[in-house]
């Protein structure tokens, strides 16, 4: 049986540098087996279907502009809320295309964001919320590629990155 796939979009160098330190940082070191990502899909068949519309998206789309706004408490976590209408609009067509084997969760509209902190006590998780929010100005910055990852329980493996067009 093929290994599931995983489908993030990797934002560029100084974004990711910023929530990967606040990950490595916050989030149990325990529970940590892969770096700060932004997840579109959760769990993919390992098919030309599924590959073949993403390298068409990469070939055609340009990169996504991302409005980064305040940290938000997720229960027992903070993530980052990321705001982009096209990005939206782009996972909306994909479920669209796939809605016949997708799971529960990646039929769910899309909630962008970059987890750094998860599976701590609820009342940790708002000690940070309420630090990093006051300490946070947003910021705007951009989705590069899209990534396919292989999950194999633990750490992702990279399958492959499929680059957006960088011309806008």
């Amino acid at each position: 049986m093929e290994v599931p796939l995983i489908l993030t979009l990797a934002l560029e160098e100084k974004a990711f540098q910023f929530f990967n330190a606040l990950r490595k940082i916050y989030y149990p070191t325990e529970k940590n087996f892969i770096d700060a990502h932004l997840t579109l899909f959760h769990f993919l068949p390992n098919e030309p279907i599924v590959i073949n519309a993403i390298e068409n998206i990469g070939q055609q789309q340009t990169q996504f502009l991302l409005e980064v706004t305040e940290p938000k408490l997720t229960g027992n976590g903070v993530a980052y809320i990321v705001k982009c209408n096209e990005l939206v609009q782009m996972h909306k067509s994909l479920q669209q295309q796939w809605q016949t084997f997708l799971i529960p969760q990646d039929k769910q509209v899309l909630w962008p964001h970059v987890t750094v902190q998860n599976k701590v006590p609820s009342e940790e998780a708002k000690q940070l919320q309420q630090f990093l929010k006051s300490n946070f100005c947003g910021f705007k910055t951009t989705g590069t590629a899209l990534q396919l990852w292989e999950y194999r329980g633990g750490p992702w493996k990279l399958f492959e990155t499929f680059p957006l067009n960088a011309g806008r």
